[in-house]
């Protein structure tokens, strides 16, 4: 019994913590104070539902015991008189998140949850860390192992965000309508981190990490929950959703990485393509030029929509890459785009291209840099270079499988006939 107890809770915490954090930074403004009250209700319900058994509506236990506590917490400072009070208004005005409660405060609360999470004055290691923790609902520990970094480094990260936005004065609010969409990239930015990260793990000895996936999907989920009008949040959500739908074909029995060309894609996942792609005339059709998301998850889109690799229309994908250059012009985007001309038109032009990136300093230390240029020279048969070009990238990546990848395709750069492999680009 206290193990299904135990259980009961941490599933519960998992789904409910976001809007019971969110509930309490709204009443308390302040996010660190806010999870320690949560925390403090978490552990009550370790200690009493064991005996008690789980109660009907366990999220609305959760809230009311951390209000409780919110309470107990304000009547011990000096403004006692003021925060009681203001209490006061917000329960009378505010809901116990059960089935009766009005979706729109709790929508609120999350929205400015979100938000305040990635306020641009924390650092991007320190947004990533702090949304996985209060909207994901992740152990310290979980997010450690995720990123591959000790877990008092993440721990440090959690506290010091929390003191940052606090001597910041960051408001717990939505930003006004001025700075909003500065701040929503951000937001953004940080679930596209998160889900990249999964899906292409930077180090260690795994070629994906789907949990983080899975997380980074459920939170631009929800955000495209609380912001239904913004076009580039869905153009997330479909990024997201075509890419996922691929998990299960990159990766083959023994963990090793398998190449977009080589995939067998009926081991892609339909579901998530049909939710991408209605996501995707979601934000199509909510008007306005399209942003990078959206331009991104088109060019998935027309991965997904080839049954075959020959069925791919590289023009269209070359074309889109050409339009993601003008809104988010990058390196990375015109290796990309290269990748796509290659495909289009040939090596030889597609060549041209990467060769006028050799000499960028942002793609001093990219490994798929000399990857790609080793593609295309093992097309146009100089396998003597091509095998230099893997080698190097092999050398550059932290990726233990990516390495290893890499190194076999060093190996098979003898003379004959070249096979036609494309090192899949990030998302």
């Amino acid at each position: 019994m206290a193990t299904d107890a135990r259980r009961a809770v941490e599933a519960v915490w998992r789904i409910e913590s976001a809007r019971l954090i969110a509930g309490l930074a709204r009443m308390v403004r302040d996010v660190g104070l806010a999870e320690e009250l949560a925390q403090d209700a978490l552990v009550s319900a370790l200690e009493q539902w064991p005996g008690t058994g789980i109660p009907r509506n366990p999220g609305a236990w959760l809230m009311t015991a951390a209000k409780n506590r919110a309470v107990d917490q304000i009547r011990r400072r000096r403004n006692y008189q003021r925060k009681l009070e203001q209490i006061g208004r917000d329960t009378a005005r505010d809901h116990v998140p059960d089935a009766s409660t009005g979706v729109g405060d709790i929508d609120d609360d999350l929205l400015r949850l979100v938000f305040t999470a990635c306020h641009p004055v924390l650092s991007t290691e320190a947004r990533v860390a702090l949304t996985l923790r209060l909207l994901g609902g992740l152990t310290t520990g979980e997010i450690a192992r995720a990123f591959l970094v000790p877990e008092a480094t993440v721990a440090q990260r959690i506290v010091r965000a929390k003191k940052t936005l606090a001597k910041a004065g960051v408001p717990f609010e939505v930003p006004a309508e001025d700075e909003r969409a500065a701040r929503l990239a951000s937001v953004l930015g940080v679930i596209y981190l998160i889900f990249n990260e999964g899906y292409s793990a930077t180090a260690g000895d795994d070629w994906m990490r789907p949990a983080l996936c899975e997380d980074a999907l459920r939170l631009a989920r929800v955000l495209a929950g609380l912001a239904p009008r913004e076009p580039e949040v869905h153009g997330l959500v479909a990024l997201l959703e075509i890419q996922a739908s691929r998990s299960r074909a990159r990766v083959g029995p023994n963990g090793e990485p398998v190449l977009l060309m080589e995939q067998n894609r009926a081991r892609w996942d339909r579901l998530l393509i049909r939710r991408g792609l209605a996501s995707l005339e979601r934000a199509e059709a909510l008007g306005g030029p399209a942003g990078p998301y959206a331009l991104q998850a088109a060019i998935a889109a027309c991965h997904a929509r080839a049954r075959t690799p020959e069925d791919t229309d590289w023009a269209r994908i070359a074309a889109l890459y050409e339009a993601l250059a003008l809104v988010a012009p990058s390196p990375v985007v015109e290796l990309n785009h290269a990748v796509a001309i290659g495909m289009a038109l040939g090596p030889a032009v597609a060549l041209e291209l990467v060769d006028e990136l050799v000499d960028v300093p942002a793609l001093k230390d990219y490994h798929l840099l000399p990857s790609v240029r080793g593609d295309l020279l093992a097309k146009l048969g100089r396998h003597a270079e091509a095998r230099v070009e893997f080698e190097r990238a092999a050398a550059m990546t932290r990726n233990g499988r990516e390495r290893t990848l890499l190194l076999a395709r060093a190996a098979a750069c003898r003379p004959g006939p070249a096979g036609c492999q494309v090192q899949e680009p990030p998302v």
